[in-house]
């Protein structure tokens, strides 16, 4: 078997659209795949073409094909017209992801694929039939090849896959309606022609088995996948250490910043300029002169090398603000782009220049415009607010939520609030036999937490009520709200009236970072009823604890660990990047089939938002994120959203993709991980599988003593373990933390949605889930397993079925009877082998998402429609009440499994409790008898006499439980005494 070979095979295309000014087109196919360039030969003036070539390309590495893609573009040959003219047309392209490529061996049918357009303004129709396939080709045998004139050089042998049907004439879906096809010229090589069937038309490009939905007896692929992409561009600069964008594939683009424009012929009226290359044209926004002649635009526009068709960028300016037409020219630059400087950082900004425009006829025009041209990659410092020709259809508001952001969460303070008492209330006068209610309440902002009811004391007037209870809030910096404290009596079910309130600005509220405790203070209570002769007055104790760490995650996948306090931070232990390179194989989650994916990835208060690559299921970002590290056991959230905000009229919510979390003890330091993560979402029909996100991610040790004491450091700051929060307190207040991150990241600048922030955070994580519940079921089994397969053993060894290996383990368990200072060492040096054993084994990948280990796999329906049901439910009473009915069952085995385990104590506690007496009696005689044993023998004899008893070989053993076992089970508990 020789070197695997990517076929592709370019049947028909047809319905192409006319560009040769004559009513028709000399269309050729070009395809590209990594860097190789193949064509077919053109088609003289024929809108149906027929080609069926087969382009051979070679694969570096079929490993790495899930992150390949295949470009295919369509062009009008005008120098087949015999006019001398050169050049060519765009008549459309396909890009088709090389993970869904048949392998050797495999079906290959052809594939319908739709036109797709170069820009807005391009002008695509038609469709295209392919056949890709891979192949393996022997040293003696080889395929077709095209040259760079689209000649054939040979026609040798093809080695093709199984059951490969042949090459045909494309005909219409059934599906579609379309006019009847104008008769076919005779092509000079005329072909065999045979029918064949094509695809569905909905079918824009063949899936993969592994993004199959299961149908048909294909199983999706859930695992880790390594791949190898050229990061940090090719070989000549890939391993230079100044370099910013080292864990991403450099992206080439062409910059044309326009500045602005002096002198121009408008009278101080409003003009615009606009950046023009070949199809692809943007526009700056409009500016009008003044006080000197100048128009002011500075904006950038970036041309990624895939759009670039044409050798000379123009820049042109108009007159005016709407439409263009052709009386509102003023003048005009060219660029050659063979001419441009190359520009990478980290060389300086390229100052813009002043040009003379050129007229209609290339005289000279009046007017200067100041602009610089250069190429660069997406490490330049105006790649993140340039205009994108990727993004050439998104206009207005829109704009600004495909750009790439930074975000930085709010820091949150725990602010707690002591009611100790109140005093000289006015209660109104009392219903005959109803005892006050009286309950303080704290507010801060929608927040409200409220302590219970004070207690009736003989030594105390209901007039001076006494609680010392804490009330806890999360509140975010700047300090711009109240915390409000009102004292209320319940008159009545669903009455409360307000004895008295007093609000006290957050930001005077005293600061400690420690467990000593703030002073107290009297506030007077405003009643709202004006002057009174008496004052009532509550006392509190307000403080806002920077000690602790405000979670806003879930505790098992935490991404920061710090305090609240900047003067308790450590210092850092490692440094984390992360290139967030591309997905594939979206979920389509938009009628038009297809997405509008960006990635949000979470690590401590910094997010980051990737650009939004518009109408794509195979985006590539190739963007670079930096964190600091404090605390190596901690987790890092990407997650990959479908942005629904780039349309007309109400924004729709950002639709979840999936995501990933990668915990950093997992990795090894210095060492660069390129994976294909699948990204898992679980559905009302079970698991899916949405594509595969493709990361770069190296964690950089910077003092290795710091990180290595940071596993003996507490987990969580000091403040959790001297005045530890109750576990429904931490709940309550996380529920508190991700509502105020998610209502301030929503008013950036765009918007981080609020769906976004909770899907990151796993918002909803502490609900029921019968399949969560099954999942930690079976986690805790696996746990325990190990101690299961000790006593397997060791009865194995009581069976004496391998004797040789009960002899074996008697002569050593003799050995450290004799000799018990060897018990401890001989224990942890066999662990330590054991564990130098299992390092070849290792992991080598970082862990992702188990459909298995969540139990997702196997969940049925209807528990996963009660995991995606609202709290409270919204399902009807039939549902509600099997539900309800399978949950009794589950919590009556709960039940019986804790009262065994209640049992076994209370007969402990039995032994001594003169509850049986006779047993006790028993208990205590053999307890004198075994002092007496244990004082007149050695232990070592005891020790020895007793394992070898347990070991001894089953024909000497009763099979009836021992008299010691039976003793116990006859020792009586309270379940007599249950109802």
């Amino acid at each position: 078997m020789g070197k695997e070979k990517l076929v592709v095979e370019v049947v028909a295309a047809r319905n192409l659209m006319p560009k040769d000014g004559q009513g028709s087109s000399s269309p050729y196919v070009e395809v590209e795949f990594e860097h190789q360039r193949r064509r077919t030969r053109p088609k003289h003036k024929n809108l149906n073409p027929v080609w069926n070539e087969r382009l051979l390309f070679d694969v570096s590495d079929p490993d790495d094909l899930p992150y390949r893609a295949i470009d295919v573009s369509v062009y009008n040959d005008r120098g087949a017209q015999g006019r001398g003219v050169g050049g060519r047309n765009f008549l459309g392209k396909v890009r088709i992801p090389a993970a869904g490529v048949p392998a050797p061996g495999e079906e290959a049918i052809p594939q319908l694929f739709p036109l797709e357009r170069r820009s807005l303004f391009s002008h695509i129709r038609g469709e295209i039939s392919l056949k890709i396939y891979r192949t393996a080709i022997d040293s003696g045998r080889a395929l077709t090849k095209a040259d760079g004139g689209g000649r054939n050089k040979q026609q040798q042998a093809v080695a093709p896959p199984t059951k490969q049907i042949p090459s045909a004439v494309l005909t219409p879906p059934p599906l579609v309606k379309q006019t009847p096809l104008p008769a076919r010229q005779q092509d000079p090589a005329p072909t065999e022609v045979k029918s064949v069937v094509l695809a569905a038309p909905e079918q824009t490009y063949p899936m993969p088995a592994s993004f199959s939905s299961g149908r048909g007896g294909r199983t999706q692929d859930f695992t880790l996948k390594e791949t190898r992409p050229l990061l940090g561009g090719d070989g000549a600069d890939r391993d230079k250490a100044s370099s910013t964008y080292d864990l991403v594939e450099h992206m080439q683009y062409l910059y044309v910043r326009v500045v602005r424009a002096r002198d121009l012929p408008t009278g101080g009226c409003e003009a615009h300029a606009e950046v023009k290359l070949g199809n692809y044209r943007g526009v700056t926004r409009s500016s009008t002169a003044a006080g000197a002649p100048l128009w002011h635009w500075d904006q950038v526009f970036a041309f990624s090398k895939d759009s670039i068709h044409s050798s000379v960028v123009e820049v042109l300016v108009r007159n005016g603000g709407g439409p263009t037409t052709k009386d509102d020219f003023i003048g005009r630059l060219s660029f050659d782009l063979g001419e441009l400087p190359w520009r990478a950082p980290p060389d300086s900004t390229l100052a813009p220049q002043w040009y003379r425009m050129e007229g209609k006829a290339g005289e000279r025009a009046k007017g200067e415009l100041m602009v610089s041209v250069w190429f660069g990659t997406q490490a330049d410092e105006a790649f993140a607010e340039a205009w994108h020709s990727r993004a050439a259809g998104v206009h207005g508001d829109s704009l600004g939520s495909i750009k790439s952001k930074v975000y930085v969460a709010p820091k949150l303070w725990y602010l707690r609030v002591s009611v100790v008492e109140a005093q000289d209330l006015v209660v109104p006068c009392a219903v005959p036999g109803r005892f006050p209610e009286i309950f303080a309440k704290g507010q801060v902002g929608s927040l409200v937490v409220r302590t219970g009811f004070a207690a009736l004391l003989p030594n105390r007037a209901p007039s001076n009520p006494s609680w010392n209870e804490d009330l806890m809030f999360v509140v975010a910096e700047p300090f711009d709200d109240l915390v409000a404290v009102s004292v209320e009596d319940r008159v009545s079910p669903g009455r409360d009236e307000v004895l008295g309130r007093v609000a006290v600005p957050l930001s005077a509220i005293e600061r400690r970072l420690d467990d000593k405790p703030v002073a107290s203070r009297w506030f007077a209570l405003d009643r709202g009823q004006g002057s009174s002769r008496f004052g009532s007055r509550v006392h509190l104790r307000l403080s806002l604890d920077g000690g602790y760490h405000v979670l806003d995650e879930a505790a098992a996948h935490s991404s920061d660990l710090r305090p609240t306090a900047r003067q308790l931070w450590i210092p850092r232990v490692g440094i984390l990047e992360l290139g967030i390179l591309g997905a594939s194989g979206l979920a389509l989650s938009k009628a038009s089939g297809t997405a509008d994916a960006f990635c949000v990835a979470k690590y401590g208060p910094k997010w980051v938002r990737t650009r939004t690559v518009v109408d794509s299921v195979c985006p590539q970002w190739n963007e670079q994120y930096t964190w600091e590290v404090l605390d190596p056991c901690t987790t890092i959230t990407i997650g990959v959203f479908d942005n629904g905000r780039l349309g007309c009229g109400t924004p729709r919510v950002d639709a979840r993709i999936g995501k990933v979390r990668i915990r950093l003890s997992t990795l090894e330091t210095d060492r660069v991980y390129t994976h294909a993560h699948p990204l898992l979402g679980l559905h009302l029909s079970g698991v899916r599988k949405a594509g595969e996100l493709h990361l770069a991610v190296r964690f950089s040790c910077a003092d290795a003593a710091s990180m290595l004491h940071a596993y003996a450091r507490p987990l969580l700051p000091k403040m959790h373990y001297v005045d530890p929060l109750l576990v429904g307190q931490v709940e309550r207040l996380r529920f508190q933390a991700v509502e105020t991150v998610a209502a301030r990241l929503g008013r950036a600048e765009p918007p981080l949605g609020r769906e976004v922030v909770e899907y990151m955070l796993d918002h909803g994580s502490h609900l029921w889930s019968m399949r969560r519940s099954k999942a930690n079921f079976f986690r805790l089994v696996s746990v325990l397993s190990g101690l299961v397969a000790v006593g397997r053993s060791i009865e194995l060894l009581r069976s004496w079925r391998r004797p040789v290996h009960s002899v074996i383990f008697i002569i050593a368990y003799l050995l450290f009877i004799l000799l018990p200072e060897l018990i401890l060492p001989t224990s942890f040096l066999t662990v330590a082998v054991i564990g130098l054993w299992r390092y070849r084994l290792r992991p080598r990948h970082p862990p992702h998402m188990d459909t298995r280990l969540s139990h997702a796999d196997a969940a049925y329906v209807d528990e996963l429609d009660e995991e995606f049901d609202t709290f409270p439910t919204s399902r009807g009473p039939e549902v509600v009440r099997m539900r309800y009915d399978r949950l009794r069952s589950v919590g009556g085995r709960v039940q019986t499994v804790v009262g065994d385990m209640a049992t076994q104590g209370e007969r402990v506690q039995a032994l001594l409790s003169w509850r049986d007496p006779r047993a006790t009696f028993l208990y205590l005689m053999f307890c004198l008898m075994a002092a007496v044993l244990f004082y007149a023998v050695p232990v070592k004899v005891l020790a020895g006499a007793w394992g070898l008893y347990v070991l001894r070989p089953p024909s000497f053993r009763n099979r009836l439980p021992s008299p010691l076992v039976t003793f116990f089970r006859r020792l009586p508990t309270k379940a007599d005494s249950l109802l």
